[in-house]
């Protein structure tokens, strides 16, 4: 290594550590209005001014420091077309590793079409929530679709993705209730379990041991207990073993929900999901959920279960009753892509193939892939923040995106670029890829 090289990698770590004590400094600064009324009276002027508050102030730092290391930021680009396994981004079309477009059928014919046809047919907003005015064949024949998939009584289709877990977590379970997570979970369940009121509890990762000490310990002091656990991690692309957890769940007489965002259409043979990967049936697992804006191509999420939970839903959760019903549009574009998903299994295969070959590819290469089995979700971890967004900025020069994930979002030592996975991808693409991220780092 020449020594303007290491005197630059000097220079880079420094900047770092600044930022990351910065950062420590302003996460334990007290963030309240009680710490800014201890203060003097031109402080407490700022509790009124958004430029004063916490959040914005650590996005400015973490904005700084990548302005001080010459790293331009990787967000909000804007892609000017269907972004798949390629993409256009300021009129360059780029090799694409950062859109969840995993079977390719955003934009598939057969799914335009049917958007198309209920824009016709229905318009673009169906102008009310469902109970009120807002329903439409469409929605019934998406949630039979949804339901009969995962093998159980009824399904029941959100506007959001997100709001599907604040709404049915933060509803259903209360303060007598305690909700136990994986560590991993995605922030919408977080939220959900926050709003709910009920004792909330982390284990760690994929660690089902802790979880069964948890539940031995703590099961006997609440009413009801509900574990949540995603089926495929969209950070590392590991998943929990969901046998275990439904004998885990029986023995402790709690409520199992798996949020398949990012397994359904993904994990198993025909794509099934997690219950498919286990052979597992449907109605083992109480509260199944999914979003529609993956393999479905559309927006919004879903809970498939029993009739007793999907009616009480219907009729009571805050986040569907009070919202206006799913375009239906975007219910067409999702009922579209289970039947191409179903009509065209070839898609499920290849993106099982380019996975692999992706996996097996940067672990020749020496790549830290962390946990990830090598299916649509495989990171690179490599241990510093400056590293992966240096990395991804530079690959971006070269034609390639790919989104690196970075501190606070992770721990420092896990700073990674995440890669999603297409049926589309080729071999060649992945290839040079991954050869060029080699002699970058």
């Amino acid at each position: 290594m020449s020594s303007q090289k290491l005197s630059q990698n000097i220079k880079d770590k420094l900047i770092q550590k600044t930022l990351q004590h910065k950062l420590k400094k302003a996460e334990n600064s007290g963030n309240g209005i009680a710490s800014l009324l201890k203060s003097t009276t031109s402080k407490q002027a700022k509790a009124n001014r958004f430029d004063q508050h916490p959040g914005y102030q650590q996005m400015q730092i973490i904005k700084n420091g990548a302005a001080s290391l010459g790293i331009e930021s990787p967000f909000f680009r804007t892609h000017e077309g269907v972004a798949g396994a390629t993409s256009v981004i300021n009129g360059k079309e780029v090799i694409n590793y950062a859109s969840y477009n995993y079977l390719g059928l955003s934009g598939h014919p057969k799914v335009n079409q049917a958007a198309v046809d209920a824009i016709e047919q229905y318009g673009t907003s169906v102008s009310a929530s469902r109970i009120v005015s807002g329903e439409r064949p469409i929605h019934q024949a998406l949630e039979a679709k949804l339901a009969h998939m995962y093998e159980v009584d009824d399904a029941l289709a959100f506007v959001s993705g997100h709001a599907t877990n604040v709404t049915t977590i933060g509803y259903l379970f209360g303060a007598k209730d305690l909700i136990i997570h994986d560590e991993y979970i995605h922030n919408s369940s977080i939220v959900g379990a926050q709003l709910s009121g009920a004792k909330r509890l982390s284990f760690p990762h994929n660690d089902l041991d802790a979880l069964e000490a948890l539940l031995a310990e703590k099961r006997h002091q609440f009413e009801r207990v509900l574990i949540v656990v995603e089926g495929l991690y969209s950070m590392d692309g590991d998943h929990p073993d969901l046998a275990r957890l439904v004998e885990i769940k029986q023995q402790h007489y709690a409520f199992l929900m798996v949020d398949e965002a990012h397994s359904f259409g993904i994990l198993g043979d025909n794509g099934k999901g997690l219950r498919e990967l286990y052979q597992v049936a449907g109605k083992d697992v109480d509260i199944w959920m999914g979003t529609l804006s993956k393999t479905m191509s559309g927006c919004g999420g879903y809970i498939a279960g029993e009739s007793a939970l999907i009616e009480h839903l219907r009729y009571m959760a805050p986040g569907f009753l009070y919202s206006v019903g799913m375009p239906a549009p975007i219910a067409a574009a999702a009922l579209a892509s289970l039947e191409v998903m179903e009509q065209e299994p070839e898609r499920i295969h290849q993106l099982m193939h380019i996975s692999k070959y992706f996996l097996n590819t940067a672990k020749s290469l020496g790549f830290n892939t962390g946990e990830s089995t090598g299916i649509a979700v495989i990171p690179i971890i490599l241990g510093s923040s400056v590293t992966a967004a240096k990395a991804s900025a530079a690959l971006f020069e070269k034609g390639i995106n790919v989104q690196p994930i970075l501190y606070p979002a992770v721990p420092e030592q896990s700073a990674r670029l995440r890669f999603f996975l297409s049926c589309e991808h080729t071999e060649v693409q992945v290839r040079e890829t991954l050869v060029l991220l080699k002699t970058l780092i």
